[in-house]
């Protein structure tokens, strides 16, 4: 009786998410979709094509870009398949290179990278919607507010609602792009003469492209925050994580043509472009269709962004004493504190970004301070794909990635150039001391840490 009595007084590792998947391949391939395809696609291809010295060059940069995030999703689709726990990175750092490894990785996302992507794309959509709305006078910090208020109410009222929100929101842009792409194909011309054209560039051009691009396509490696609620999950992460960015990689090569086809090198370089495809068709209707585009783009991108970062920071709470709050579920299954810290910390960032000045300044300030980190992470989970590939060696892996280990190599080769290139600007080293101040608090004693079986001959690796 005694040593029932010390075995039930030990701490016992507590499962913060008792729920039952609910996630389909088509809902973790809109999450993924949704997510890439934000304001950035809108934002970006004037800056690349001004920034190249050629269109096939710029159509290169797009394209590369695209087969750098197939490379990134095949490693992904690996790791998440292999450990469908939710918390994406958080699992995988905190598995290869222990705790602290996986506590900075969290405290990144929650403290500035995510509430600012979320911030900037809000602030965004109250720019459209204020432009929509003949600019009557609201707000736009109010505006911005709502979206994150209304859309984190859709979320923690169900997961249920919360995906089927991200699956109308990704049907209607990706709709939007592609009446973006037929009217600059039907209403263009090729312009094949100019292939062989040289413009003038920026001097090099390369990395600041690559910067622009990739930022565009990223959101490939989402799927994994929500692992354990996505059903038939083995299967499904690595599908819908190819699906997902093999088809944004398909639409941003065609609207990037369209574009150029519809406008012509030059004029692809200055100019809000899809305003300026869409007059060639609609006329003066085309500044309001876009901006309607705009303000779907900026939704879905922000419920999914809203959607799969709870359940990081509710992976992140169940294994930090001082973070356990976020871990708390619902009666209907939704992260709800993490939920609620997360539209707080956001709401504080509209403010800070409307402090700041809105605009195309405040969205690559943010970007640059959030790259050093960014890819710094990427980078330590490529090579935690060769840790645990030797320190587990013998769990079952449902998808191994093809030419290994060539392809993770080149994977970790181009995120290592990316943190390199990120050190030219001094904002970068302002998301490096956000990622410091956080060392403090991992130094609270900790709840008992949620390990992964290691059992040599398990075929299946629990969902913990």
């Amino acid at each position: 009786m005694e040593a029932v009595r010390q075995q039930s007084a030990e701490p016992r590792p507590v499962e913060s998410r008792p729920v039952v998947p609910r996630l389909g391949l088509w809902d973790a391939v809109s999450l993924i979709v949704g997510i890439i395809i934000g304001v950035g696609i809108f934002a970006t291809p004037a800056e690349i094509f001004a920034k190249v010295p050629n269109p096939l060059l710029a159509l290169g940069v797009w394209f590369l870009g695209g087969v750098l995030a197939l490379m990134g999703a095949f490693c992904f689709a690996e790791l998440a398949s292999t450990y469908p726990r939710s918390g994406g990175e958080y699992v995988y750092l905190t598995r290869s290179f222990g705790s602290l490894a996986g506590f900075l990785f969290a405290w990144a996302q929650l403290a500035v990278i995510r509430p600012g992507s979320i911030g900037v794309v809000a602030y965004i959509f109250a720019l459209y919607a204020n432009q929509l709305l003949g600019n009557p006078g609201i707000h736009q910090l109010f505006l911005a507010t709502l979206a994150v208020v209304v859309l984190t109410g859709i979320n923690i009222l169900g997961v249920t609602l919360g995906k089927q929100t991200q699956n109308l929101l990704t049907v209607l842009k990706v709709l939007g792009l592609g009446g973006i792409i037929v009217v600059g194909f039907g209403w263009g011309q090729p312009r094949f003469q100019e292939a062989t054209q040289s413009f003038s560039g920026e001097r090099n051009w390369f990395a600041g492209a690559m910067f622009l691009v990739l930022w565009s396509y990223s959101g490939w490696h989402e799927a994994g925050y929500v692992a354990a609620e996505v059903r038939n999950n083995r299967r499904n992460l690595p599908l819908a994580i190819f699906l997902g960015t093999g088809l944004v990689t398909v639409v941003y090569l065609l609207i990037n043509v369209a574009y150029w086809f519809a406008l012509g090198y030059s004029g692809t370089r200055t100019g809000e472009l899809p305003t300026e495809v869409l007059q060639l068709a609609w006329g003066s209707f085309a500044s309001n269709a876009m901006a309607v585009f705009i303000i779907i783009s900026a939704l879905g991108c922000i419920n999914g962004m809203i959607f799969t970062t709870a359940r990081l920071n509710a992976a992140f709470g169940a294994d930090h004493r001082l973070f356990e709050p976020l871990s708390r579920w619902s009666s209907r299954q939704t992260p709800v504190v993490a939920l609620l810290v997360e539209a707080g910390i956001c709401m504080a960032m509209i403010v800070a970004v409307g402090v700041l000045g809105a605009g195309k300044t405040t969205l690559e300030s943010m970007i640059d301070v959030t790259n050093g980190v960014f890819w710094f992470f990427f980078l330590v989970t490529g090579l935690a794909l060769f840790v645990l590939r030797k320190k587990d060696a013998g769990i079952y892996r449902p998808f191994r990635v093809p030419l290994y280990p060539v392809m993770p190599i080149l994977f970790c080769a181009w995120c290592a150039f990316m943190v390199y290139a990120s050190l030219g600007s001094w904002y970068s080293l302002l998301g490096l001391a956000i990622l410091i101040a956080g060392l403090p608090f991992y130094f609270v004693p900790r709840k008992k840490k949620l390990s992964l079986p290691t059992d040599i001959g398990s075929r299946e690796v629990a969902a913990v």
